[in-house]
């Protein structure tokens, strides 16, 4: 079933102009927003779709068939509806995991979002890399790969946080925590030794850049942060070209889409105005537990 949550706002693919790809971006919450917003800048003439699977949320909690499965249904039913040219996995956890199932089900393309190890590598001059993470990311053997392809000879510290994904939308809500709190999940990503100290942190869930302000501040030392939501929008250029000449984005052309809504409060909906997504809809699915 589909509610509309704010008065005044539409989304008709039927009436937009043709040479205007409408792309996808997804996530299990939030944090894709931080995706969504570099994608905009690159393709401000696109028609875009944010979809966060609220009713999921947080993805780390479910097993990787569970998270298969979810995925696959929820992306189904999306496609279905708005039938993108382009899919963003805009989703640490998701991608590790997701990605080739996503591609065999699905012919649209899709751009997935996957530890930045190789840019941390090449940034770190101390050779000390933290790849700061969900739990599920930190486990995937995908994420092992990456280390032993592109950090080899670097010592790589991974840290999973089951509460920053939580953190992130609750700033976003207007409910930020304490910097006690947060300071406790970041502390881990500090380490110094004889041998040097972290001089880079990939921040490898999308959400974690909607607190960056709040880590630049709160780091024992200042180090490199890689946010890798500027490459994956030049990945979505590479795919579907720059900008279509003549065509001006409008309100329009832009909608977020919630699984549940059940957190979708009016400081939720003027940051997601403010981000570019004037309207905002529910998309009934609900987890089923297995």
């Amino acid at each position: 079933m589909r509610i509309d949550l704010m008065a005044g706002a539409s989304y008709n693919p039927a009436v937009m102009p043709s040479p205007v790809p409408t792309i996808l971006v997804f996530d299990s919450g939030l944090g894709g927003l931080t995706v969504f917003s570099e994608v905009l800048k690159a393709r401000p003439d696109a028609r875009f779709v944010y979809a966060g699977d609220d009713a999921g949320f947080p993805y780390g909690r479910l097993s990787e068939s569970a998270l298969t499965a979810r995925v696959l249904s929820v992306m189904e039913r999306l496609i279905g509806l708005y039938d993108p040219q382009l899919v963003v996995i805009a989703c640490n956890t998701a991608s590790t995991a997701v990605l080739p199932p996503l591609r065999e089900r699905f012919s649209v393309p899709f751009v997935g979002t996957v530890p930045a190890i190789k840019p941390a590598a090449l940034a770190s001059r101390s050779g000390h890399v933290t790849v700061l993470a969900t739990p599920g990311t930190v486990a995937r053997d995908y994420t092992r790969d990456l280390i032993e392809t592109y950090a080899a000879g670097k010592k790589v510290n991974l840290v999973g946080s089951r509460r920053l994904a939580g953190f992130a939308e609750a700033e976003l809500a207007g409910n930020p925590v304490p910097d006690a709190e947060l300071l406790e999940e970041l502390l881990p990503c500090f380490v110094e030794t004889e041998e040097g100290r972290t001089d880079v942190v990939a921040l490898s869930c999308t959400h974690y850049p909607l607190l960056l302000s709040r880590f630049q501040n709160l780091a024992p030392w200042p180090v490199n942060w890689i946010d890798p939501a500027p490459a994956i929008a030049r990945r979505v250029t590479q795919l579907i070209g720059p900008p279509v000449p003549g065509h001006e984005a409008d309100e329009n052309e832009a909608v977020a889409v919630f699984t549940s809504g059940a957190g979708i409060t009016s400081a939720f909906r003027e940051a997601l105005r403010d981000k570019g997504l004037p309207a905002v809809v529910v998309e009934d699915m609900p987890l089923l537990q297995g």
